[in-house]
């Protein structure tokens, strides 16, 4: 297997296990990844998710382009199209799912490729000092077909992903902190430690107020201002007549951790 799955304490850890390929994505690990990201979307138990490469070097390459070709051959680029629009897309996370819950990128290497396009789908995103970024898809010819094109603009600003996407030139770790793309840089030794800290902090929050408010935050980024704040209340009045709002009030009256049960 070239996916490995642990869970601690309701984090569902995801490991790419391919360093001798620089944890490239084969059309195997897709299939593996698309149940293992269904598993995370559909068990109340597990409240946050960490998506880390195996090694030091590098946290993924994107899809492996050995297959590539094979792919490409395959269907005609209108079967692909449809193919597209209709499955998950690479990572299982990029394209028509979504898991409802966060997900933590713990990026222990380099980040190119579809590996970028990956980390970008997910929720929050730290890594170590050596790691770099880049979507270097058009010196091969091809262009970011999972989201770069898209989430990076979002994600930094124009001047900065329009220079990634077009150049294919990556950048590294101090820069991506700088623009947003990263949360923060930490020691090699630190990353998965740190990742479970902030996979745990998420996790003892009330799993319903977690999940609406990524819904609401993620939904509106593309509102206008007004209709944001409908959105927001859309999501907002249903935890108000919630079980576990009742014992968030209650742990907050009683000075205790609340006990949160998903209902």
């Amino acid at each position: 297997m070239s996916v490995r799955v642990d869970v601690n304490d309701g984090v569902l850890i995801v490991t790419l296990d391919r360093p001798e390929a620089r944890n490239a994505l084969s059309l195997a690990m897709r299939t593996e990844l698309v149940e293992v990201w269904r598993r995370f979307r559909d068990d109340g138990d597990l409240r946050a998710a960490i998506l880390t490469g195996a090694g030091d070097a590098s946290f993924c390459a994107g899809a492996d382009l050995k297959e590539i070709g094979s792919y490409y051959r395959q269907f005609t680029p209108m079967e692909r199209r449809e193919r597209g629009e209709r499955e998950p897309g690479l990572g299982a996370i990029t394209r028509n799912f979504d898991p409802g819950k966060p997900i933590i990128a713990a990026i222990n290497g380099h980040c190119l490729a579809g590996g970028l396009e990956i980390a970008l789908a997910c929720d929050l995103r730290i890594a170590v000092p050596h790691a770099t970024f880049g979507l270097p898809e058009v010196r091969w010819g091809l262009m970011p077909g999972a989201g770069g094109t898209q989430r990076l603009p979002r994600a930094v600003p124009l001047a900065i992903a329009a220079e990634m996407i077009l150049t294919g030139d990556p950048i590294d770790a101090p820069r991506a902190l700088a623009a947003g793309l990263i949360n923060r840089i930490v020691p090699v030794g630190d990353l998965m430690a740190t990742a479970m800290d902030l996979a745990m902090a998420i996790a003892r929050n009330g799993p319903l107020a977690v999940r609406a408010a990524r819904a609401a935050m993620l939904a509106g980024l593309d509102q206008a201002l007004d209709a944001g704040l409908r959105l927001e209340q859309f999501h907002a009045e249903p935890l108000r007549q919630s079980e576990d709002v009742q014992e968030g009030l209650r742990a907050f009256a009683e000075k205790r951790r609340p006990i949160y049960r998903g209902r």
